[in-house]
């Protein structure tokens, strides 16, 4: 029996099972993911009881019933409405440095934006309201992908790719399943993580005291979304370095068996019947299973110890004294 020659059409069909075998393994950097996206809406719902205490203490219970008395009383009084975002201060002491560049400890105001916002920004000492759209793909991610035309990783897939049309696409089509402050998921967000404000229209005009206790706690609730966001890319960066090392095997190969070896040795069976019925070359052709050893070095992956790096060491020194 003849071997079945690849096809642009084959190596597409392998390449699109072999992406969804690797988003299902059970790797180190999906457990972490897995893992922080579980913890979200706990640590979300205890910073938020943080900051509405912190509120709650400046603006009290007694005062937003009166703005809300005013502002229906008088048509030209607008001051009080619903806020998700918050700036927040303690006095405290930062490093200046004098005319003659030595280092001195002063008195200062230590403020930062806090945003609860699905979109909020999570930059730490940041004082911006701009929208930061890569944590709401991360935790919507599995409902983002039940869609035909969301894709919830392309941020990281598009990194370094600023402003393109393949970029704007998918970004446009999550914003609109998620929806905006107004609609969507991002509306059931934002209602749960509001408070009736009274001030000006815009948070910066209301820093509102806290403690530095508080404030610290407030700064380690931004930063782990911040992790739990690096925590997403980590996992989709190590499957994307997969996924180019498999195209680039399927490309070199000119027959469908040494697809189906690869995919074997990576863990996935298929076989020639279920790719032909379900709808150049390289420098190097990768033998599977060397190719396959290659692909499963790029998961997992942790810091090595110092004694693993000593060890490494000097079998390096053992292999070159032999060579010489």
């Amino acid at each position: 029996m003849s071997r079945i020659r690849l096809n642009q059409e084959y190596r597409n069909k392998i390449a699109n099972r072999m992406r969804v075998h690797l988003e299902q393994e059970d790797t180190i950097e999906k457990q972490k993911y897995d893992n922080l996206k579980a913890d979200q809406i706990d640590i979300n719902d205890n910073a938020w009881e943080l900051a509405e205490t912190i509120v709650r203490k400046h603006y009290t219970p007694d005062d937003v019933k009166m703005a809300y008395h005013l502002q229906n009383k008088f048509e030209n009084v607008s001051t009080i409405a619903k806020d998700s975002c918050f700036h927040f201060h303690y006095e405290g002491m930062k490093e200046e440095r004098d005319y003659d560049n030595n280092v001195k400890i002063v008195p200062s105001t230590i403020e930062e934006h806090f945003d609860f916002r699905l979109k909020g920004s999570m930059e730490n000492n940041s004082d911006s309201y701009s929208d930061d759209c890569a944590y709401g793909y991360a935790l919507y991610r599995d409902e983002l992908k039940a869609q035909d035309n969301c894709n919830p990783d392309i941020l990281i897939e598009q990194e370094g790719k600023d402003n393109n049309p393949h970029l704007t696409k998918y970004t446009d089509a999550n914003n609109r399943y998620l929806g905006s402050d107004d609609s969507g998921y991002g509306k059931q967000w934002n209602e749960k993580y509001q408070l009736d404000l009274i001030g000006r229209e815009y948070c910066r005009d209301r820093s509102i005291a806290c403690n530095e206790q508080q404030f610290l706690m407030l700064k380690e609730w931004k930063q782990a979304k911040g992790q739990f966001v690096m925590a997403h890319r980590n996992w989709i960066k190590s499957i994307i370095d997969q996924m180019k090392e498999i195209k680039i095997g399927l490309k070199g190969y000119k027959y469908l068996d040494e697809a189906i070896e690869l995919s074997t040795e990576l863990g996935l069976n298929i076989n020639d019947a279920e790719i032909i019925r379900t709808n150049s070359t390289g420098l190097t052709i990768y033998n599977p299973k060397n190719l396959a050893d290659r692909i499963k070095g790029m998961k997992n992956n942790r810091p090595k110890t110092k004694e693993e790096k000593i060890a490494e060491r000097l079998l390096y020194e053992q292999q070159s004294q032999l060579a010489n």
